[in-house]
């Protein structure tokens, strides 16, 4: 794919490097006016297994059709120290990106205050709420989604103990703790959920190793499942639900995966995962601005809108009964038509 290949030489470098000399974006003459598509991804990178490789995926998989006629100098950054942020955006608003998409809430601010200075610059922005008139804000239901896997970890617990993990204590994360919690008291309001945070700075997203040590802590006081919403630091759980199942006949101790479908991570460990489906939304995002279909504001995407859903596949199949699978896709339709009214933290939890 060409336009990886123009990203390894020009911008994986050091940030001083960066710095000293400015990456060439004067390729769109070249290319007969095809338009370019920029995206900047959040720490966790293309192979963060999460959210970050679902909207590289999208991001690819539109690069890869040729009846979108993108540009293949088209090209990806992810973003290692928070400075680059604002670099890396800066970079691509002046130059000759046509769409610039932004993943992650911390690149939000860098793209509130430069869509702002480029006017005329598209952006999507990916988890995040901005009102510019130049901006596409997509967000996701995270509490609804949150709310049916909370579910699901009661069914599915045996000692009745259930733990939420999360980042770094933020309003977006803690609205995924507010739904699984909510989501579990539905289904048994005596079962005990911990929740627990891996570190109050943004390297808290990719510290696998404190995540581990906190999930490890969890397994062996009682809890048997486990939602880690965390970022890169996750793989530290998925690695401690393998260490406390190893040489066991049956599986006793459980995780569920976030943001993408991380079911086969862990074959059989994995209850579920809470998937957003980034994938998809980055990709029409792209379609409908070559086809010039495209609107900006706020776009929330829930049940209702495909946006989210739990992942039942091959790897958790055997998991469950046909009578379990009845009652959660029942939860599920009654979120959709209102009939539950799951809790969002960004309405109820910042008045309390």
């Amino acid at each position: 794919m060409k336009f990886l290949n123009v990203l390894n030489k020009k911008f994986f470098v050091a940030s001083s490097f960066f710095l000293a000399i400015p990456f060439s974006l004067t390729s769109f003459a070249a290319s007969n006016k095809k338009p370019k598509i920029c995206l900047v991804l959040d720490k966790g990178g293309k192979d963060d297994k999460s959210f970050n490789q679902s909207a590289f995926e999208g991001f690819t998989k539109a690069i890869n059709n040729k009846k979108l006629n993108i540009s293949p100098d088209s090209k990806y950054v992810t973003v290692r120290e928070d400075t680059q942020s604002q670099q890396f955006i800066r970079s691509f608003s002046s130059g000759d990106c046509a769409l610039v998409i932004a993943v992650g809430f911390n690149n939000a601010d860098t793209v509130g205050k430069l869509a702002k200075n480029f006017p005329k610059q598209k952006y999507v922005l990916v988890d995040s709420l901005i009102n510019e008139p130049n901006v596409r804000s997509i967000s996701f239901q995270e509490h609804e989604g949150s709310f049916i896997v909370g579910y699901i970890a009661a069914m599915k617990t045996k000692t009745k103990q259930v733990s939420f993990i999360g980042g770094m204590e933020i309003p977006l994360i803690k609205r995924f703790a507010m739904g699984f919690e909510a989501g579990v008291k539905k289904y048994n309001s005596e079962i005990k959920i911990t929740e627990t945070y891996v570190g109050v700075t943004s390297s808290a997203w990719n510290n696998p190793s404190k995540a581990k040590e906190i999930a490890l802590s969890k397994y062996n006081q009682g809890n048997d499942v486990i939602f880690v919403a965390a970022g890169g630091s996750s793989q530290g759980v998925f690695d401690a639900v393998a260490e406390v199942n190893k040489n066991k006949k049956s599986s006793t101790k459980f995780i569920i995966g976030v943001d993408s479908n991380q079911n086969h991570i862990a074959p059989g460990l994995v209850l579920t995962s809470m998937e957003k489906k980034v994938d998809d939304k980055v990709y029409k995002s792209i379609e409908d601005f070559v086809e010039n279909k495209f609107t900006t504001g706020v776009i929330k995407y829930g049940f209702a809108d495909s946006g989210i859903d739990w992942s039942h596949d091959k790897h958790n199949e055997k998991l469950y009964t046909d009578k379990e699978l009845k009652e959660i896709e029942r939860i599920k339709n009654e979120i959709i038509e209102n009939k539950i009214k799951v809790p969002d933290y960004y309405t109820v939890g910042k008045k309390n």
